[in-house]
């Protein structure tokens, strides 16, 4: 590298978008002391000087988990972090993640600073993650990602909307020289859910000073079945219960070259396309034995093309100040289709029936213009400089819903899930302006203080201001406390406002009503507000012995008006309302329920993040880099709101998805030894136990919905393990396992299986239900 281009790139890749150069034998994401860039707007902070918690996770540490998509590398390193043992329909196909135990739609995600798209395919099925639309984390190639920055504290008055939770920030390589190569395969204890990977990365001079890097990755993952035997055949005919099959490719590009010497013109951008396939129950030869004579299980398709790009141009002295003027652009279009499947009504109309079906579109479009401008003031009266910082953002956000194939949805439709008719489709959009004000200063030598301000305008939900105070008192350079309390907002999504759906069971069906359709209206619905939320943090940074690092915080979070899904009706209110939005319902079906998406409660949500971390040198034996970090939650209903016919929004069973379905505490614990060529890391992750208010199919209280099965999945611990052999300088070879002793969640009583079928809680973000998984991996580095 050049003497300019490093002058230039210390001064300009630090400001906003910094990717600083993390340590190399960092083994934990606690021991990264590192500039951050997340949460403040001062381009020299470390994670332990930060006001707000802050973990930063390196490539490295991404990579020993053994995991090759982001999400699940995130949840084996931060006890904070936890994600759905398995969604249910097309949003099986999406990865979502959630944060001190809120919902997914209560995490920002960035990249490079600079706020990312959301997915277009909504998690419909009952559960914590209903009506989420998060950020698909996953379909960041693992290969771009140099460091990832996760905020544990509320940030909208810093970020926007949907910061009430956290914040993750992915930092994309910037090197111009130098590359990896991975490859990788596992598959699960009982030999399924077979997993291929491949990845590579380079980086390119761009000019004389610039640098381009490059990062492309496929992953393929087979299905993985775990379903109980069926109750109708006495035989594992019923796939439904396991991973979906994924095939994907994904692609980033990060470029910077300068036009002056404080001026830099920079780009980054990601795409990706992924095929998914989850099955679905299985259906009797009795249903159509003329088309399927043994019986059929259909499949759920989705064909997923994502894409982003981010163009911009910064620099260093605008009249003393920093800058940095850019545009983003994101696409998320998914396609929803069924294989193996049939139109029952359409055969007994016409005697014949397709088996396969395009059963909807889901386009969901970003747009945003960024301005921000910072420098420092010495003012002479305080003991440091005053950093300002202000911008402005303009955002349109457009959320296409397509119809599907006419055979899709002719009568009831096909099996499984009916295609949507042309009466719900349409396309949808709203304009969003933002400006946000950031003062810091130190009060004394020992006294620091920022406070953040962001007014933010909705076109369709209205306006918005908020707030940040954050300090941070260091009583010597071993201890400090710090503290923030702020409100926040998040607006409610598109497709929360005007998403329809139909689910269908072998003997149920659930439909999904947009909010402001006039069949919700019948229903009690009232047009969707925005959330509103409190967050306060205290927290304790300490170092009482020498190379022991420990970080200790607690957090209380209010959100009003939480949007969830509500006001479910079940029998003839929701056959009748189902009926007048132009959803058909097959005959013969048990149970029928329809709900909307409303402001249906008051969450409180409290806890305590423990992270810590110890480098031992046992000299020719080696080096243990030791560390703990441990989680504990507690979320409680303080307020159920009524629909406008005087129904309370939720019931027992609901309250539970949003209160006991994320673990109570999570512990990791391990470290990794390193010796000459050899290296070893070994974890401990213990998950508290969850609870469900589980629907009976069973008993004098089937279907009901107001009686529910009291279930607990009790605490479970697993292991990963992996070791590591440098075969030569460039060369690495690793072997290891995940869940290592092959521990499974609690099995869920007869009485609450559906079909006999699903064996294991499917509303629980605890341990997965696929047991041991092992696998190997090469990495050269050149």
């Amino acid at each position: 590298m050049k003497p300019s281009r490093t002058k230039l790139a210390i001064a300009i890749s630090l400001l906003f978008t910094a990717a600083p150069v993390l340590a190399e034998d960092a083994a934990s994401p606690i021991m990264v002391q590192d500039v951050v860039v997340t949460g403040t707007r001062d381009i020299t902070r470390s994670a332990a000087e930060s006001l707000s918690p802050i973990d930063v996770i390196s490539a490295k540490d991404l990579q020993r988990t053994g995991q090759t998509d982001l999400r699940d590398a995130l949840v084996k390193l931060l006890p904070s972090i936890n994600r759905l043992a398995q969604a249910g329909d097309a949003a099986n196909l999406t990865s979502a993640l959630t944060l001190r135990g809120l919902s997914p739609n209560h995490v920002l995600l960035l990249v490079n600073g600079k706020r990312r798209h959301t997915t277009a395919n909504i998690s419909a099925d009952p559960g914590a993650q209903q009506g989420a639309t998060p950020v698909d984390i996953d379909l960041i190639p693992v290969s771009a990602v140099d460091h990832i920055e996760v905020l544990r504290d509320g940030a909208a008055a810093q970020y926007g909307s949907d910061a009430i939770a956290g914040v993750i920030n992915v930092i994309l390589k910037s090197s111009s020289q130098g590359g990896t190569l991975t490859a990788t395969s596992g598959q699960y204890y009982k030999r399924d859910g077979f997993t291929l990977g491949g990845a590579a990365d380079v980086g390119l001079p761009l000019g004389a000073d610039g640098f381009v890097h490059l990062s492309a990755e496929y992953r393929r993952h087979e299905h993985s079945v775990r379903s109980g035997p069926d109750e109708r055949t006495g035989g594992y005919d019923n796939r439904t219960l396991g991973d979906p099959r994924i095939r994907r490719e994904s692609f980033s590009a990060n470029a910077g070259i300068p036009l002056g010497p404080d001026v830099e013109l920079y780009a980054f951008g990601t795409a990706a396309h992924r095929a998914g396939a989850t099955v679905q129950n299985f259906r009797l030869a009795s249903r159509l034995p003329q088309v399927f004579p043994n019986g059929f299980s259909p499949v759920e398709t989705s064909n997923e093309t994502d894409a982003a790009l981010t163009a911009g141009i910064k620099g260093t002295d605008l009249g003393g100040w920093r800058w940095d003027l850019s545009a983003s652009y994101g696409s998320d279009n998914v396609k929803i289709g069924m294989n193996d499947s049939a139109n029952t009504d359409l055969y007994a109309a016409t005697g014949a029936t397709p088996t396969s079906f395009h059963l909807s579109k889901f386009h969901n479009i970003q747009q945003s213009a960024n301005g921000d401008i910072a420098r420092s003031f010495e003012t002479g009266v305080l003991p440091a400089a005053l950093s300002v910082a202000l911008g402005a953002e303009y955002r349109r956000e457009s959320y296409e819903i397509g119809a599907g194939d006419p055979a899709s949805y002719f009568g009831s439709g096909s099996q499984a899930l009916p295609g949507l008719s042309p009466v719900s489709a349409g396309k949808h959009s709203r304009n969003i302006s933002a400006a946000y004000l950031d003062l810091s200063t130190k009060l004394t030598k020992q006294w620091e203080a920022e406070v953040a301000a962001r007014y933010e305008r909705f076109s369709d939900a209205g306006s918005t201001r908020n707030a940040k105070l954050s300090t941070r008192y260091e009583f010597d350079p071993r201890y400090a406390i710090r503290a923030t309390g702020s409100t926040g907002f998040r607006a409610p999504s598109l497709a929360q406002s005007y998403y329809t759906s139909l689910a269908v069971s072998p003997t149920t069906a659930g439909g999904q009503l947009a909010v402001n359709s006039n069949a919700a209206r019948t229903l009690g619905a009232a047009p969707l507000k925005p959330e509103k939320s409190r967050s306060y943090n205290l927290g304790l940074v300490a170092q009482p012995i020498d190379k022991l690092n420990l970080t200790l915080d607690a957090y209380h979070i209010e959100i009003r008006d939480r949007i969830v899904q509500g006001g479910t009706y079940s029998g003839a209110a929701a056959i009748n309302a189902l009926t007048a939005a132009g959803i058909a319902l097959p005959t013969g079906l048990s149970s029928v329920s329809a709900s909307y998406f409303a402001n249906g409660v008051e969450t409180r949500t409290r806890g305590v993040d423990l992270v810590a971390g110890y480098p031992a040198d046992f000299g020719s034996a080696g080096r243990i880099d030791w560390d703990f970090s441990a989680n504990i939650n507690d979320s409680k209903v303080t307020k159920i709101a009524n629909d406008r016919n005087g129904r309370p929004l939720l019931n027992a069973q609901q309250v539970g998805y949003l209160t006991t379905s994320t673990p109570k505490n999570k512990l990791i614990v391990g470290g990794t030894w390193s010796l000459d060529q050899w290296s070893v890391t070994l974890h401990a992750t213990r998950y508290g136990k969850t609870e469900t208010e589980a629907t009976f199919y069973s008993g004098p209280n089937i279907y009901s919905t107001s009686v529910f099965n009291h279930i607990e999945n009790k605490p479970k611990t697993i292991t990963d393990l992996e070791v590591r052999y440098a075969a030569t300088k460039n060369l690495q070879l690793a072997v290891g396992a995940n869940n290592l002793f092959d521990v499974y969640p609690t099995e869920t009583p007869a009485a609450s299986r559906y079909l006999g079928v699903y064996r294991f809680d499917t509303s629980a973000s605890q341990i997965a239900f696929n047991g041991g998984y092992y696998y190997v991996r090469a990495n050269y580095k050149f």
